[in-house]
């Protein structure tokens, strides 16, 4: 779950209303991607963005008129609005936002489900009346709330569509509506394998950017909680063993660092195989080299093989733990975002 998200339910828990705003449209370089959310709260209160801080201010104040009326507020900003020029989005692009009560029975079940893959399906489009409808659908198929008009069977059709391809996106449904399908997935996941010095940049620049993180050593000195102390788990078995452990989906990137063979094949003969999205490791091309002729007399397909990032990380010049680490980073976000755009 967002820290957006945290943010709104402590605002609940403590007793207050809160809106909730969310991109479900953009053209051009809008600053943020479908689905980037702010909460806000009655008292005033700001988490999250929808612009990364044009537009803010003017969705702020939406979110106060929602909060006094109860009724949702679809919002356009883009270059060719007088509103636009004036919260600043003159970069040369668009973005629709919508703007609703957090609360209700659709809302509740989404914050029930927590980190499992989900969708909430707003009418965007529409009459006034059916404008602001909703629905939620978990993984396991289970509806909460209704759209009405006969739209349901058409839209959980799109929602299983769109949950298992994990994007958002707007649908249209025809006779005049239109949907928003906000896919809420768990937070991708970082496996590194080795507790070595440039580890521990990496795992703080991952849990930085929103994910979870783990590390794995059999080397206790090596994978230590006063080494790592923010990071989400720590595995102290065989690398092989660890990672089967985990069972590495396509939500997971895997970093391969100690720069041993007897720590780093184990690892690569799991991971390479694996529907991981990302598989790295770190050593020189002339490392590289060796290291794939090892693992192919070791019985790892060649397509496999393939899809090895080595050496590892964007070439950015760098050497320090630091700099290296950030290139790492840099490569893993570059090949999430190329693989979800190659999705869509």
């Amino acid at each position: 779950m967002t820290e957006t998200i945290k943010a709104a339910q402590r605002w609940l828990r403590a007793g207050e209303k809160v809106a909730l705003a969310t991109v479900i449209g953009t053209w051009g370089s809008a600053p943020r991607r479908i689905g980037a959310k702010m909460a806000v709260s009655a008292s005033g209160e700001i988490s999250g963005s929808v612009s990364g801080g044009c537009v803010e201010g003017a969705v702020a104040e939406a979110a106060a008129d929602v909060l006094r009326s109860g009724r949702a507020q679809l919002l356009h900003f883009g270059v060719a609005d007088d509103i636009a020029w004036e919260v600043g989005l003159a970069c040369g692009g668009a973005i629709d936002v919508i703007v609703q009560p957090f609360h209700g029975e659709v809302f509740d079940a989404f914050l029930n489900t927590g980190d499992t893959p989900n969708v909430t399906l707003t009418v965007v489009r529409g009459s006034e009346e059916s404008f602001g409808r909703q629905m939620f659908l978990d993984a396991d198929g289970k509806q909460t709330g209704g759209l009405g008009y006969g739209l349901d069977k058409d839209a959980v059709v799109q929602a299983r569509l769109a949950l298992s391809e994990g994007w958002s996106r707007q649908v249209d449904l025809g006779h005049g509506i239109e949907i928003f399908l906000d896919v809420s997935r768990p937070p991708l996941t970082l496996v590194v394998v080795g507790g070595v010095h440039i580890a521990i940049p990496l795992v703080s620049m991952a849990k930085a950017i929103g994910f979870r993180t783990v590390v794995v050593d059999p080397r206790r000195s090596f994978g230590s909680v006063d080494r790592f102390p923010d990071v989400d788990q720590l595995l102290h078995f065989w690398p092989d063993r660890a990672l089967n452990k985990l069972q590495l989906d396509m939500t997971t990137a895997v970093a391969v660092l100690t720069h041993d063979p007897k720590l780093d094949d184990p690892a690569l003969r799991v991971a390479l195989p694996s529907a991981s999205f990302y598989v790295g490791a770190l050593g020189s091309r002339n490392t590289n080299i060796k290291r794939r002729e090892r693992l192919i007399d070791s019985g790892v397909a060649t397509e496999h093989i393939e899809r090895l990032r080595a050496p590892i990380g964007l070439d950015l010049g760098g050497r320090s733990p630091g700099e290296i680490a950030l290139s790492v980073m840099a490569e893993i976000v570059e090949v999430q975002y190329q693989r979800e755009v190659e999705n869509k």
